[in-house]
């Protein structure tokens, strides 16, 4: 910790706002004029004392230690005079790991604007109201050289500025930082040092824009939660008004440096500009419903209209400033993006590339995927190089000649090679695999779609009770209903109404799923029952099929074919409703309400802000090549180019807010 000992009285060159001197409407401002002396004539500069070698700001102090035991600044006996209270800021200022040359040269030319006093200004709020102007009462200080201190940490750099405080000016509540500089810092916090109640945190964790993007100064508050009614009289306007900085005024593009949370409309997946093929609609209104997303304001496609154009890579997509990855994030979430590429999307990736077709012959060629790896030739390296990754990513990962992609093998088949192929394995992935959260209870038989039948045909399903009784190990259905042991993993009424567009994309034969699990005596799920249906098309009626296990050589790998469509419309689900969805789409409009609603004060936006962090970054890098027109997504999942209306078709018929959580979710199932 900081110390808490009161600091020196020494000529800082602090500005005071007289009650004469703040503006017309009787609020304390955050600007000033910026010059190349002292805001107070005559005033010798402030040096920042942030290093061990430094001496005390005056002979014959007492030092004042930092954290890491490094001299920040010094005390006398008193550090009160009949002026005011001395009080010392120190600002915690967290710079880049890795810099290039040239930002190190932009380094130098800060620490010099700030020893002259044009770097950084500094101005503390009092919780106490001013009752002439009915604003908090204000001081502001500079800070005054930019020397780093040693750190185990070279990229965490402290800086000091003083004060002088009125006797009467209270506790502050609030700090108006404003940089001068000409790029942006991120500020961890600050702390103020000097009033008798010890040290005053004010936690920051933002990037503090250059006054070149935006003339106004940050607010950040104490670490002190408020809720409105609560909130200290000085602080009130600074409250609304930092809320309203938040939310904009809906017009122009977004830049970079805004912290601006807006909504817009799921408009910009596709990119009709560049090819028919890849426009997509728009998701939003009764018939596609789908959250919100953040407005960035990029101009419309020429094509449609009502479709934003796209950010395409390298070129990133808005999100406020203070969403995007801190730099240890980007390298993490950069690794992990890269190893899931080559661990589980190559082999699609390639086959889809590759001049020649790449077929599974028999089961023991996949295993040499996790024994031998896949083999790929220069020319076929080439083109997936060129088609998903930066080619100096490539030539780091993969080199010259032919390239080997091994995978580490799964732990299921590690113990077991056709574990994958069982019923009991099937069964048990439905309650502890990928996605366990479709699964339901069978409440009532038989079987009926919520589907239109005029649309779709009789609703009631063909597994009949005759074709599961014989599976239900002497109890009958109506038996078996009443104890619980009737499951239902049902996709049916979710993607029959898509299933004849699918069907007619290259290479792609879905179906319709409902399967029906049995909870046996000796406490094993097994599969009895899948179901899969086509709809009806202008010239032929809808088709239903049920299929068993059976006994036979032919109904046994029949059976095995049908739990392949299960899973591969489970994966489809998953990936579209549970994960994306429910996830991370979702969320996105309430993290954006919380921060156009709740000032950073309020008791609720400090617990909900840890949880919030990187998904706005995250969905938008989702949005520009994952969840997008010829995206990743549409690449390796059933539905294609319907993916996303999929997952709205799901937003529409099942998402619920409060049936979301637990327990009532697995009430619900």
């Amino acid at each position: 910790m900081l110390g808490a000992q009161r600091i020196a009285p020494v000529n800082s060159g602090v500005v005071w706002r007289a009650p004469a001197q703040l503006e017309s409407n009787g609020r304390a401002r955050r600007s000033w004029v910026p010059g190349h002396r002292s805001p107070v004539a005559g005033a010798r500069p402030i040096r920042a004392v942030i290093s061990s070698e430094d001496k005390a700001v005056e002979s014959g102090a007492k030092a004042v230690e930092s954290k890491d035991g490094n001299v920040l600044s010094s005390s006398s006996s008193s550090s009160s005079s009949a002026k005011g209270i001395d009080v010392r800021a120190v600002i915690t200022i967290r710079k880049k790991m890795k810099e290039k040359i040239t930002e190190k040269i932009e380094d130098q030319w800060e620490s010099f604007m700030n020893g002259i006093g044009q770097g950084i200004s500094i101005q503390l709020v009092s919780e106490e109201i001013d009752p002439v102007t009915m604003s908090g009462k204000s001081v502001e200080s500079f800070v005054r050289g930019w020397l780093p201190k040693p750190s185990n940490l070279p990229y965490i750099v402290e800086y000091a500025a003083d004060f002088t405080v009125p006797l009467d000016f209270g506790s502050p509540g609030a700090v108006l930082i404003s940089n001068l500089h000409g790029k942006e810092f991120h500020l961890m916090e600050i702390v103020i040092h000097g009033f008798d109640e010890g040290p005053i945190f004010f936690p920051a964790n933002s990037w503090i824009h250059s006054r070149k993007d935006n003339p106004e100064s940050r607010i950040i508050f104490r670490n002190q939660a408020y809720l409105p009614s609560q909130t200290p009289p000085g602080l009130k306007d600074l409250r609304r008004e930092d809320l309203l900085s938040l939310r904009g005024n809906r017009k122009g593009e977004r830049k970079p440096h805004d912290r601006i949370y807006d909504y817009a409309p799921y408009n910009d997946l596709g990119n009709p500009d560049k090819s028919e093929d890849l426009a997509r609609p728009v998701l939003s209104g009764e018939e596609r419903p789908y959250p919100r997303r953040c407005r960035t304001g990029r101009p419309p496609t020429r094509t449609d209209p009502m479709c934003e154009s796209r950010a395409e890579k390298p070129h990133p997509v808005y999100v406020p400033r203070d969403e995007t990855f801190e730099e240890i994030k980007q390298n993490t979430f950069s690794a992990g993006r890269l190893k899931a590429l080559f661990h589980n999307l190559i082999p699609s990736i390639a086959a889809t590339l590759s001049s020649s077709d790449i077929p599974f012959k028999c089961f023991s060629e996949i295993d040499k995927l996790y024994n031998d790896g896949v083999l790929l030739l220069e020319d076929e390296d080439q083109k997936i190089s060129g088609n998903v990754f930066p080619s100096n990513m490539m030539k780091q990962v993969l080199s010259v000649g032919q390239k080997l992609l091994k995978y580490e093998i799964p732990a299921i088949i590690s113990r077991d090679r056709f574990a994958w192929l069982r019923d009991n394995e099937f069964a048990r992935q439905t309650l502890a695999g990928v996605n366990p959260v479709n699964i339901e209870i069978l409440k009532e038989f038989p079987i009926v779609s919520k589907l239109d039948p005029a649309v779709y045909g009789p609703p009631e399903s063909a597994i009949t009770k005759e074709l599961i009784q014989q599976e239900l190990s002497g109890i009958t259905v109506e038996e078996a209903i009443e104890e619980k042991r009737l499951f239902i993993l049902d996709y049916h009424d979710m993607l029959l109404p898509f299933i004849g567009k699918m069907n007619t994309l290259p290479e792609r034969q879905a179906y319709a799923s409902r399967t029906v699990f049995f909870f046996t005596r000796t406490g094993f799920l097994r599969p009895i029952a899948i179901e899969l249906s086509l709809p009806p098309t202008p010239s032929s009626p809808g088709k239903k099929r049920v299929y068993t296990h059976g006994h036979d050589a032919t109904s046994h790998w029949i059976w095995k074919q049908a739990k392949a469509h299960v899973c591969s419309n489970d994966a489809g689900v998953h990936q579209l409703v549970n994960h994306w969805l429910r996830t991370h789409a979702c969320m996105e409009p309430y993290i954006i309400a919380t921060h156009r609603q709740l000032s950073a004060m309020h008791p609720i936006y400090k617990l909900l802000h840890p949880h919030l962090r990187y998904t706005l970054e995250i969905n938008a890098l989702a949005r520009q090549s994952l969840i997008n027109g010829g995206g990743i997504i549409e690449a390796c999942f059933s539905p294609g180019k319907y993916a996303m209306e999929v997952s709205s078709a799901a937003y529409k018929s099942m998402w619920q807010f409060d049936m979301e959580a637990l327990p009532a979710d697995l009430i619900r199932r």
